[in-house]
Parts: structure tokens; sequence; C-alpha cells
């Protein structure tokens, strides 16, 4: 089966409803952090107190997935998604009504955790629910594999749209209403999409098909690995996002930074949609090295860069190794968690990724403020080679491993 094939059973079978609903429902997810940051600091007049909202947010998050994560793998994906979906549209909401000039910034800091604490992972569920999707036709055994890389690439490639996407509508959307107005559409956007991917049909099937699978354990060695995998890759971004807006500040472009971290994006989507093309004798573990050796070796210029064109080159090319890289890691969780555990698996995943992102921003802040972006990009360098050496490290576990029972 081709890689086009491979896309086109998969609308045959879900419809192109569902993946259109599944794609906007996380696009709020992606407008959140930077939405909070922008609305926080613009109406109070303090970057400090906008940093300090947004990352309360990202940060209660990453902890709040993977217990999202757990219940929906004992309860069913569709009461939990509902209740984050109308509760998260409730907190931006809130977060909009509480941040004023004369609000104490102890109460927006906190409405915003809370906030962050009940969004939904839409991303890591939908890739949940696609070995479900795709077993109702019964293929054979190399067609399923196919159609799973197949939904796992585009997943990556969904992840990857959301995260330039959700930015940028944030930016039309400050503009043409205002930041307040553009964090409202959010809540709006996750109320509509968020619940309507909580009653899709598809939520049942995996809860038909973790009901006749045996029960088992989430964690392994090679669990843990993918977990510092996407920890690493979490940092990457962070580091990049950093060391790319003081650049443009630098240059007197700092309204630029945001589409400047996009090509990173722009590349990953490609790769990510085109990575279904590999041979089935490629396994997922051989990709995970190849594509953490890519993303070392496309890091290393990033040392050199001084304008922002070379920014924009070596960062559109490496963004051609994270969505095979991304990608190879949750396939892999998908294929050593048991059934009944692949929901947790996947927001542990998206919550490594995140706490990674505050951790490389964090890093590359400290550092950027000391010597610019140069030693801003070192921590993105430091981060691909971290994840080429785990890669190398943890290659031969990630091959043997198996669903641990």
């Amino acid at each position: 089966m081709s890689a086009v094939a491979s896309y086109r059973a998969l609308l045959r079978t879900v419809g192109p409803a569902y993946v259109l609903v599944a794609f906007l429902g996380r696009i709020p997810l992606a407008m959140s952090q930077l939405g909070a940051l922008v609305m926080v600091s613009e109406v109070s007049g303090r970057y400090a107190l906008g940093g300090a909202a947004a990352g309360s947010l990202a940060i209660a998050n990453a902890v709040g997935a993977p217990i999202a994560g757990m219940l929906a793998d004992r309860i069913g994906q569709r009461p939990v998604v509902l209740v984050q979906s109308l509760v998260g549209a409730a907190g931006l909401a809130a977060l909009v009504a509480v941040t004023t000039p004369t609000a104490p910034a102890w109460l927006i800091v906190t409405v915003a955790a809370a906030t962050g604490l009940m969004l939904p992972q839409v991303g890591p569920l939908a890739r949940v629910r696609w070995r479900p999707i795709t077993a109702q036709d019964r293929p054979g055994p190399s067609d399923q594999r196919r159609l799973i890389d197949a939904a796992f690439s585009y997943e990556g490639a969904a992840d990857e749209a959301s995260f330039v996407l959700g930015p940028a509508l944030i930016g039309v959307l400050g503009v043409l209403l205002d930041p307040a107005g553009a964090v409202l559409a959010a809540a709006v956007i996750l109320a509509v999409f968020g619940t309507w991917f909580g009653i899709h049909p598809t939520a049942q099937l995996v809860a038909k098909a973790a009901s006749v699978v045996e029960d088992g354990r989430l964690w392994s060695v090679a669990f843990g690995v993918l977990i510092v995998a996407q920890f690493f890759v979490g940092t990457l971004f962070g580091s990049i996002q950093t060391g790319s807006t003081v650049l443009a500040t630098a240059a007197g472009q700092a309204g630029l930074a945001g589409l400047i971290h996009a090509c990173l994006g722009i590349g990953s989507v490609i790769a990510g949609l085109s990575i279904t093309a590999l041979p089935e004798r490629f396994l997922y573990s051989t990709r995970m090295l190849a594509a953490a050796t890519a993303l070392f070796l496309f890091a290393i210029p990033l040392w050199w860069v001084d304008s922002l064109g070379a920014l924009v080159a070596v960062i559109s090319v490496l963004g051609f190794a994270v969505a095979p890289y991304m990608i190879s890691n949750f396939a892999l969780a998908g294929i050593i968690v048991p059934i009944t555990k692949v929901g947790t698996a996947m927001t542990f995943l998206a919550a490594a990724t995140g706490l990674g992102y505050a951790t490389g921003a964090g890093i590359a802040g400290r550092l950027a403020d000391a010597g610019g972006h140069q030693p801003a990009f070192g921590v993105t360098i430091a981060a691909a080679w971290g994840a080429l050496l785990l890669a190398i490290i943890a290659n031969s576990t990630l091959r043997r491993a198996r669903v641990v029972s």
C-alpha cells in the first residue's frame, strides 16, 4: 500500500470531518501559552507577569496531561475530554476576566495555572484512537502497519501545523480584535471542537478495544527512554524559540520571531507527511536514530548564525528532522505500552515535551542575557546531541522492546 493510498484509506475509514475536528481541537492549546503571555503583558504592562502567567499555564498543563491520560484509559476519553474542553474554555474566559491593570499578580497566575491544568491534550489522545480505528475493517497485519504509520505521520504533521497556526492566530486576532479577544476565540474553539472531539464515535472504539485486552505495566526501560527523548526535543523547541527571539530583537525585527520559528514547523510538517513512504523493514528504533543524527547535524550550523536570513535557512532545514524523530517516539510508545495504558503514555510524552520546552527556554534565556543568541542556540545543539547520544545508547533496547505485561 502506497503512502497516498494509506492516507486515502484513513480518510475513508473516519471521514474528513473527524480529521478536521481532531486538528482544530488541538489549536487552543497551541494558542493558550502565547495568548496568555501577550494579553497579560499588555494589560498589566509587566512582561515578567506575562511570562509567569504563560509559564504557570504550560507547567500546569504538563502536570495535568498524564493525569487526564490515566483517567481516559480508566473511564474512557469521552467524559474526560468533554469536562476538560468545557472547563478549559471557561478557564480561558476567566483568565481574560481577571486580567486587569489592577488585578493582583497571584490571582492572574493562579487562574492561568488552573486553566492549564484542564486544557485537553487532543493530539496525544487522537493518536490513541488510530489503532482501533484502523482495525475496524480487519486489514492484514502489513496493511494495518502501513495505515498506523500513515496515521502517526499525519498526527506528527498535525501537531507541528497546530503549533505554527496557533501562535499565528493569536497574532492575527490580536491585531483584528485585541489580545483578550484572541484568548476568547481560543476558548470558543475549544468549547466547540474539543467537545465535538469528545463526543465523536471514535472515542468509544478506544474504550471497546481496551475492554478486551488484558491490563499491563506502563513503565519500562524503553518507555523511560522515550520520555527522556521527548524532553530533549522539547528543550530544542524552547531554546530555538528563545534564540530566534533574541536574534530578531537584536536585528530590530522582534515581531518576526514567531514567523521565523514557524519555519521549523513547515519543514517538520512536510517530513511528517512523507515518512509513511518508508519501507516497513526500516524499524522505528532505526528511524529514531536516523532522525536524531539529522537533528544534531542540522543543528550545528546554528552556532555560526548571525543574520535572520541565515537563521531562516538553518531552521527550515532542521525542521525536516523534527517530525520523524517525534513520530518514531510516539509510534514506539504505541508498540511497547499495553493498549489499556496508551492514553497515559501519549500524554506523558506530551508532558515531557512541555517540560523540556520550559527548561530549554529558561536556560537559553539566562544564557542569552549574558551572551546573546549564540549561547542560546548552544542549548539547542546540546539538546540535539543529547537526543543522538540517547538514541545510540538505547537503540538495542528499543529494538527488543515489547509490551510489558
